[in-house]
């Protein structure tokens, strides 16, 4: 793990992985500062998963992509795109001279553009046909699999802790299993008659 370093904080009840863009709508004062500060300063912040089931304390550093919507009540709808992982030591009510708050955090330095093995990459493109998605050329990380596959929160927790090769399985076990949904839901078709 990497030395702690203080940084900007947004606790949400969300986990995005390496790579995926997330909406959020700013309202509150506070973080309508903090997004000020991502726009003007160019200022990465902390998604912490403020959710129980965290018991490592995991969160997602983000980027401001884009702001899509400006309201004339000072709200924001905004894209963000998370950048890397970390876990916090500490969360504080404010930061520095903020009123947002921030935390003490070590950063994975995660390589969300390593390609993942031929293995997953074989069930991937099974899995993309299923779905009538022409292949990209684009390479594929292990990162973009997960994101894809639109796990949930505690699927997303287990993920993250797995070694890499263990990672490469359990999101094979997804595709397969998301692959035997989408064969049930066709095979259906052949049961039920609409009128």
């Amino acid at each position: 793990m990497s030395e702690l370093i203080k940084i900007p904080m947004f606790p949400l009840s969300i986990f995005p992985l390496p790579g995926e863009m997330v909406p959020l709508h700013i309202f509150e004062p506070r973080y309508r500062q903090l997004l000020e500060d991502a726009e003007t300063k160019d200022v990465s912040f902390g998604i912490y998963f403020n959710h129980t089931t965290n018991t490592e304390k995991f969160g997602s550093l983000v980027k401001l992509e884009s702001v899509l919507k400006r309201y004339k009540t000072g709200e924001s709808d905004i894209i963000v795109k998370c950048v890397d992982l970390f876990n916090i030591d500490k969360l504080y009510k404010t930061y520095k001279d903020k009123l947002y708050p921030g935390g003490d955090v070590s950063l994975w330095k995660v390589d969300r553009f390593k390609p993942m093995s031929s293995s997953i990459q074989e069930y991937f493109d099974q899995y993309h046909a299923w779905l009538k998605i022409t292949h990209s050329d684009k390479v594929v990380s292990i990162f973009d699999v997960a994101n894809e596959l639109s796990l949930g929160f505690d699927e997303r927790l287990k993920f993250v802790t797995l070694s890499a090769d263990k990672q490469e399985s359990h999101l094979i076990n997804q595709i397969k299993y998301q692959i035997q949904l989408m064969r049930q839901a066709e095979n259906a078709k052949d049961i039920f008659h609409l009128n």
